[in-house]
């Protein structure tokens, strides 16, 4: 029963990062520092899923990856927002790891 409400909300979260204006928000997590990062539908496609698991799988396949990094911002109206900062390299490594991240912000999609 317990296994099944993990579940269902991991589903949950994984759900509301993906809704953010067609950007996911995920946190990249090693033992040294966690950055934010965001893909878009196709880029989320591109790596075989929609969810952390893809992103994890990918980047232990390839070892490395190309991705957008996100950060809060202030829009032009005042209002804080989500948005892409830099393009960053991920390297895999056996102590990384990938969840969704579920902002309470407006996620601006990248180019």
């Amino acid at each position: 029963m317990t296994k099944c409400l993990l579940a269902t909300l991991a589903m949950l979260v994984a759900t509301s990062a993906f809704a953010q204006g067609n950007v996911s928000l995920f946190k990249v997590i090693s033992a040294k520092d966690e950055v934010t990062i965001g893909l878009n539908a196709d880029e989320m496609s591109a790596l075989g899923g929609s969810d952390a698991g893809a992103i994890a799988k990918a980047l232990h396949a390839k070892g490395t990856l190309t991705v957008w990094q996100y950060a809060t911002r202030k829009a032009a109206n005042g209002d804080l927002e989500q948005a892409p900062r830099a393009k960053v390299g991920l390297m895999a490594h056996d102590s990384i790891r990938v969840e969704p991240y579920a902002s309470p912000l407006k996620a601006i999609p990248h180019e």
